[in-house]
C-alpha cells in the first residue's frame, strides 16, 4: 500500500519539515490502544513515560503491529522510500493539569543517524490540541544545521536530559490531532509541546522511522524492519516480542534503556564538574 500521501502533502513535508494530520486508525481503535497502555500502567504501578521510553515496541506484539500499520508505514514510505526500519518507539503521556512539557529541540541532536532522513510519526490516542499541549513545530527549521542544545535536566521536562534550543516562538505552528490521527516531522525540525491544561490525559505513541541505508554514528545498534528489505546490514535486528511483556524482549529493551541512562548520567556529571 503506497500513495497514502498526496504529492502536495509530500511537497509540504519536504518544504516545511512537518505534516499534520493524517488518519491512521479510527477513534474507537485509538481508545482500545489507550486502554491497553493504561492497563499496563495499572498493573505495573508505573507511568508509561518511565518504562516505555526508548524501544516500547519490544513490550507488546500489538505495538509492533501498530508500528507496521499499512497507513502509517505507507505514509512514511512516501517520504523516505520503500525500505523502512524502526529504530525506536516511545509512549508519551501528560496527565490532566500536568505541568510537564517538552522543550524546543531537534531529534537529530541525539539520534546519531547519518544521513539525516529520519521521520517521526506521533500517533494520538487522545485529543491533542492547544489546551492539552499538542506538539508545535518551527517550519523549515529542518533546512538548517544541527543546533547547539543546552541540557537542563529540568524535572518538569519530559526529555531525559531536558535538552533545549532557543527559538523565535512567533514562528511556531501547532499540530492538533484527533484520536487515531498522526503527525509527521523531520528529525531536524525544531519541535516541542507545552503543559497539558485540559481535564484529560494527552497520550500518544511516537514511532521513529529511517531508511534502511541510514547508519548509526553511535556504534552498532538495533532496529526493526517494518517494510521493504534491508540490503545494507547497518543495524542488528530487534528481538520481536512473542507475547505481551515477553521477558526476552523486555530484557533487551531494558539493556538499551540502561545504556541510555548511563550515558545521560555521564553527561550530567561532566556538566556539573
Amino acid at each position: 500500500m503506497t500513495g497514502v500521501l498526496s504529492p502536495a502533502q509530500v511537497a509540504h513535508f519536504e518544504d516545511e519539515g512537518y505534516l499534520c494530520p493524517v488518519r491512521a486508525i479510527s477513534a474507537d481503535e485509538a481508545q482500545l490502544y489507550r486502554r491497553r497502555i493504561e492497563d499496563f500502567e495499572q498493573k505495573t504501578g508505573e507511568e508509561v513515560n518511565k518504562r516505555l521510553k526508548i524501544k516500547a515496541h519490544l513490550a507488546f506484539p500489538w505495538l509492533v503491529d501498530l508500528a507496521r500499520h499499512p497507513r502509517i508505514v505507507s505514509a512514511v514510505q512516501d517520504i523516505i522510500g520503500p525500505d523502512v526500519l524502526l529504530f525506536g518507539c516511545s509512549a508519551f503521556a501528560k496527565n490532566a493539569r500536568d505541568p510537564r512539557f517538552v522543550s524546543w529541540h531537534q531529534d537529530s541532536a541525539y539520534y546519531g543517524l547519518d544521513p539525516h532522513e529520519e521521520v517521526t510519526v506521533w500517533l494520538a490516542l487522545s485529543r491533542a490540541n492547544a489546551l492539552s499541549g499538542c506538539m508545535k513545530v518551527i517550519p523549515r527549521s529542518h533546512r538548517g544545521p544541527d543546533l547547539v542544545h543546552e541540557e537542563t535536566y529540568d524535572t518538569h521536562n519530559l526529555l531525559a536530559r531536558g535538552q533545549k534550543v532557543t527559538v523565535d516562538e512567533s514562528l511556531a505552528v501547532e499540530m492538533p490531532l484527533e484520536p487515531g490521527e498522526f503527525s509527521m516531522h523531520h528529525e531536524r525540525t525544531v519541535h516541542g509541546s507545552p503543559a497539558n491544561m485540559s481535564d484529560d490525559r494527552r497520550i500518544g505513541i511516537a514511532f521513529f522511522y529511517m531508511p534502511a541505508h541510514a547508519r548509526s554514528t553511535l556504534g552498532r545498534r538495533s532496529a526493526l524492519l517494518v517494510a521493504g528489505e534491508d540490503r545494507h546490514g547497518h543495524w542488528d535486528k530487534d528481538p520481536e516480542p512473542k507475547f505481551d511483556l515477553d521477558p526476552d524482549s523486555l530484557a533487551f529493551m531494558e539493556s538499551v534503556w540502561a545504556t541510555y541512562r548511563d550515558e545521560a548520567t555521564t553527561r550530567q556529571s561532566a556538566r556539573i564538574a
